[in-house]
């Protein structure tokens, strides 16, 4: 009996799957165009001016990272870096900064530090291990520094933001 049920439920459903017997009726396809526009020129992010100065437009957002993960320049050169958080949240929930560090200096062992820091924007009062920062950000603003690019070398940058500097880093290379 139960051969004979899964018998006719095989055939039920072979006779089912059969061709459909409707005529099929051609569809007019539209016409498109595509017009093409030209596109605005992509911002650069690091410009050297005419003064030999290098403006770094550096953007980060909620989203915990940075557009610039390397920038190079050249010893003794004068950077002028410009940090905006193009995010909404608060600086008490998702600040930012960027951080040069030392050469030498372990990114993690220097966030370690910074985490206890909350009062003075996440930088470890006295350090030594800094070369140039900028204050901490909340969604919306936007802060300037400049420095003095340091000795031919390779530089750890970070957010001091606890937690931040795993996901928030990149290097500047002095050549």
């Amino acid at each position: 009996m139960k051969h004979i049920l899964t018998a006719i439920v095989c055939i039920t459903f072979f006779v089912s799957c059969g061709k459909s017997k409707e005529e099929k009726v051609p569809v007019k396809a539209k016409k498109t165009t595509v017009i093409k526009t030209k596109k605005a020129p992509k911002k650069e992010m690091v410009v050297v001016d005419a003064d030999g100065i290098v403006n770094v437009n550096m953007i980060t957002s909620d989203r915990m990272k940075f557009n610039l993960r390397k920038i190079t320049v050249k010893a003794g050169q004068k950077i002028k870096l410009t940090l905006t958080h193009t995010g909404k949240l608060d600086k008490r929930v998702m600040g930012h900064n960027v951080v040069f560090l030392k050469q030498g200096v372990k990114t993690s062992a220097f966030a370690s530090k910074a985490a206890a820091a909350k009062e003075n924007d996440y930088i470890p009062e006295g350090t030594s291990a800094v070369i140039a920062y900028t204050k901490m950000l909340g969604g919306g603003e936007t802060t300037t520094i400049a420095f003095t690019a340091p000795a031919a070398g390779t530089y750890d940058y970070i957010c001091s933001f606890p937690a931040h500097y795993a996901m928030m880093k990149g290097k500047l290379i002095v050549e």
